[in-house]
C-alpha cells in the first residue's frame, strides 16, 4: 500500500515506523531527516518526479513516499468491548472518512464501525485522516441494523445524527455510547433511525441547510466525549 505526502510520512515515521516497509524521495532532504528515515535499516529509494506521481496516482506527493502495511480490521467482538464509538452508515468520501478518523482520534473516540456495501481506499482514508486510522481500531461491517442489536446488547445507548434530532446541547449523555453519522446526501435512512435510541442534532445559529460531515461529527463528538 501506497501513501504519499510529508505529513504522513513523518506521522508514520514518528509513531508507526513498523508499519513502513520503504521509503521513496522525489526531492533531496535534510541530512538529519535523511538519517531518522534510514533508521534499523529501513529502504529508501530515490525516484524521479515521473516516478513519484506514477506511485501517488497524479496525488501530490511533495516528494514523500512510503509503502506500508495496510491497516488491520478489529473484530467486532473486541470493538464493542469499547465504551465511545463512532457508526458510519454509507460515508463513501475517503476524505470524510479520514477526516472524522482524525477528529475522533484527538477527541477520545475509543472504535470505529465503517457501515457500507462497497469497498473504500484506505490509502486516501489513512492520507486524509494523517495517520490516524492506525490509532483507532476499526472494522467494516454491511449490515448496521444488525450492529444496533449487537450494541444495544452490550449496554450501549445508540446516538443517530439528524437535523430534526433534539438540540445535542440539551442531551444527558450515557457512559457507554455509539454515535450513528449518515452520508451528506441522504443522512441516516427511517429503518436505522427507528432502531436508535435518540435522536440528535446541531443547533444552527443562521439559516443554513446542513454541516459537512465530518465537521457535524467533531462537534458532536466534542459534546458527547
Amino acid at each position: 500500500m501506497i501513501v504519499y505526502g510529508k505529513q504522513v510520512v513523518m506521522y508514520l515515521l514518528q509513531y508507526h515506523p513498523q508499519k513502513i516497509e520503504e521509503i521513496y524521495l522525489a526531492k533531496e532532504i535534510e541530512p538529519k531527516l535523511f538519517s531518522m528515515m534510514a533508521k534499523n535499516n529501513r529502504v529508501i529509494l530515490r525516484v524521479d518526479n515521473k516516478k513519484a506521481q506514477a506511485l501517488a496516482r497524479g496525488g501530490n506527493h511533495q516528494g514523500f513516499l512510503a509503502k506500508i502495511i495496510p491497516p488491520t480490521h478489529t473484530p467486532i467482538k473486541d470493538i464493542k468491548k469499547f465504551n465511545r464509538l463512532l457508526i458510519l452508515c454509507g460515508i463513501t468520501d475517503v476524505g470524510n472518512i479520514g477526516a472524522i478518523f482524525r477528529s475522533a482520534y484527538c477527541l477520545g473516540v475509543e472504535g470505529i464501525v465503517l457501515g457500507l456495501s462497497e469497498s473504500i481506499s484506505y490509502e486516501g482514508v489513512l492520507r486524509s485522516s494523517v495517520g490516524a486510522m492506525l490509532d483507532i481500531p476499526f472494522c467494516i461491517s454491511k449490515n448496521v441494523l444488525e450492529i444496533i442489536n449487537e450494541l444495544k446488547n452490550e449496554g450501549f445507548c445508540c446516538y443517530g445524527a439528524d437535523m430534526k434530532g433534539e438540540n445535542i446541547q440539551e442531551v444527558s449523555i450515557k457512559n457507554k455510547w455509539a454515535l450513528f453519522l449518515g452520508n451528506e446526501g441522504a443522512g441516516l435512512n427511517r429503518k436505522i433511525l427507528s432502531k436508535l435510541d435518540k435522536i440528535v442534532s446541531i443547533k444552527i445559529k443562521n439559516d443554513f441547510n446542513s454541516l459537512n460531515v465530518s465537521v457535524a461529527a467533531g462537534i458532536l463528538i466534542n459534546r458527547m466525549c
